[in-house]
């Protein structure tokens, strides 16, 4: 009998197989073109193809071409060594990549993302994106609308590729596009030269050669400094946490300030970066952290070049070694402002939080122990070891002891970042921001970003600080205060917020994941359902991974509670 299958004679060479159908004569899977893969060899260049540089490859990517094609895609799997779905679905999770398949076609050179945060959308963002979609031509820009891009005290905002054009007007975006002006503008600030004629880094040299890490960390217990991303945790106690644990140890630092309203660490970072880099290198060398990784989001591209610029003449001075600092680029996705949803971006996947234990001050970059700490703490760290403790806890308001950095915006005369004692309350946060603009009457404020919600105006006398407002069903968070007025309503404030965790839920359990979709639908009837409503909150905060979800229902709850007359 003769053997099944047997290759007839005359076949052509490959792999034959019986039945219909030709032969293969590529491998399985997706190919890719050899000008994609000289393309991407390109573009890496001599970089380590390190798995958890991807996010960066992709950046290369998009930068030189606008667009990350499928050709793109399977050429950097093969030159990373991994599997082309791993890398499709981390380049899916960020809003900063656009991926292009086969079968469609690239977006527009220009892209123009138009801000729709809630102060944005009180100035008039609506209708700034729709008279760009009426007047350019969509064939040759993209217009998009886009989350928070720190930039609340000059809204409306946009960005036309890498430009940011403030209190924008559609005149505004086609004299940027008439002049090509789309790359960032540097401000002026604060070079490592002048840092150093002033006297900095001195601090940081001497500690290193004769400092007493744990007095350095009582300092900064004793000035009372608490995590300034939003949590409130003791910054010196995790010094402690992270020095426990044996072996290699890094610091990340949560550049990611991407909770709507928040814009100060850009203020600071665009005026004296090297306060916050000396703070770091403190920190770092108190922990013994064998790397700094910082992770800066992608929608501050001025501040990721002046950093670029300031570490390399920080490797040129000989104060940090080159690699010692390594600058991460974010690519668009709020939830990476979640300590460990941004280690797992450092890491180069998708920005997903982790369940805990463990905590990341054990297990944290690349499963080692992990100081993690905000921009604007570390400046502290910086003031509090050159100027002493008292520099923050000799400021007393209220009962309050220390300074804040309020990030002002909405309807106050001078929006922008007010450095106030931790006491004050919202009469003088307005009060420090000009008054009420013109024609407004206060109304309502956010203390501490969307996922503070909103509380009345009557509700004046509070301390705007840490354990003050959790009574009311919310808290201080980044200190982001929007100040609405009676030309707003509380709902449509409070559908701006959900509508925001909404596009930004990370997709990984349930409850944020479907209840953010399902409140934006509640919401928008004309009677608000508030049993369903109060029972959809209730799940969310109780089983919810993170923050995100635990925190989305305050919008909804505290315009139940104090504007019920609007629902």
């Amino acid at each position: 009998m003769a053997p099944l299958d047997t290759k007839p004679s005359g076949a052509p060479k490959g792999v034959w197989k019986s039945g219909k159908g030709k032969g293969r004569h590529t491998p399985k899977g997706r190919q890719f073109t050899d000008e994609a893969q000289a393309e991407v060899a390109r573009l890496l260049g001599a970089r380590p193809r390190r798995r958890d540089l991807l996010i960066e490859f992709l950046h290369l990517i998009q930068d030189e071409h606008g667009h990350i094609s499928a050709d793109h895609i399977a050429a950097l799997a093969v030159e990373m060594r991994i599997g082309q779905a791993e890398i499709y679905e981390t380049a899916t999770f960020y809003a900063h990549f656009d991926v292009v398949k086969e079968d469609e076609t690239p977006p527009p050179a220009l892209t123009i993302r138009v801000c729709d945060s809630l102060s944005c959308e009180m100035a008039g963002a609506q209708q700034l994106q729709k008279a760009l979609e009426d007047g350019l031509d969509a064939s040759e820009v993209r217009v998009v609308r886009a989350p928070c891009m720190g930039r609340c005290d000059t809204a409306p905002v946009l960005e036309i590729g890498h430009n940011h054009i403030d209190h924008a007007t559609p005149e505004k975006v086609q004299a940027a596009i008439a002049a090509d002006d789309t790359h960032a503008h540097l401000p002026d600030y604060e070079t490592f030269a002048a840092y150093e004629t002033n006297g900095g880094y001195a601090k940081l040299k001497e500690l290193r050669d004769i400092g007493d890490w744990e007095q350095v960390q009582e300092d900064v217990l004793s000035s009372g400094l608490r995590g300034l991303g939003g949590a409130g945790f003791p910054s010196g106690k995790k010094w402690g946490f992270v020095r426990m644990n044996e072996g290699t140890r890094y610091l990340a630092v949560n550049g990611d300030e991407g909770e709507p309203g928040t814009f100060k660490d850009r203020y600071y970072l665009e005026r004296t970066p090297h306060v916050f880099l000396e703070g770091m290198l403190i920190a770092a060398w108190a922990v013994e952290a064998e790397t700094c990784f910082i992770y800066m989001r992608d929608e501050y591209p001025a501040v990721l070049e002046i950093l670029h610029r300031e570490i390399a003449a920080l490797e040129q001075a000989g104060i940090v070694a080159p690699g010692y600092i390594d600058l991460r680029r974010g690519a668009g996705a709020y939830i990476c402002g979640e300590e460990s949803a941004m280690i797992e971006s450092i890491e180069g996947k998708k920005g997903l939080p982790r369940h805990r234990p463990p905590f990341v001050a054990q297990v944290g970059v690349f499963n080692r122990p992990t100081l993690v700490h905000n921009v604007e703490t570390l400046y502290w760290v910086s003031k509090i070891c050159r100027e002493g403790p008292q520099v923050l806890n000799s400021v007393e308001k209220n009962g309050r002891k220390g300074l804040r950095s309020y990030s002002v915006s909405g309807r106050v005369a001078k929006p922008g970042v007010y450095l106030l004692p931790a006491g004050s309350t919202i009469l003088d946060v307005i009060d420090a921001a000009g008054g009420m603009a013109d024609g407004h009457v206060f109304k309502a404020y956010q203390p501490g970003g969307p996922s503070s919600g909103l509380l009345p105006s009557h509700i004046d006398d509070v301390p705007l600080d840490f354990d003050t407002l959790q009574p009311l069903g919310t808290f201080i968070g980044s200190a982001a205060v929007v100040v609405l007025s009676d030309q707003d309503t509380a709902r449509d404030a409070a559908l701006n917020m959900l509508r925001f965790f909404e596009d930004e839920s990370c997709g990984q359990c349930t409850p944020c994941r479907a209840g953010c979709e399902k409140a934006v639908k509640l919401m928008q009837a004309d009677k608000w359902d508030t049993d369903l409503l109060e029972d959809l909150c209730q799940v969310m905060g109780d089983a919810s991974i993170c923050g995100l979800g635990q925190a989305a229902p305050n919008p909804i709850r505290l315009v139940i509670k104090h504007f019920a007359d609007e629902i």
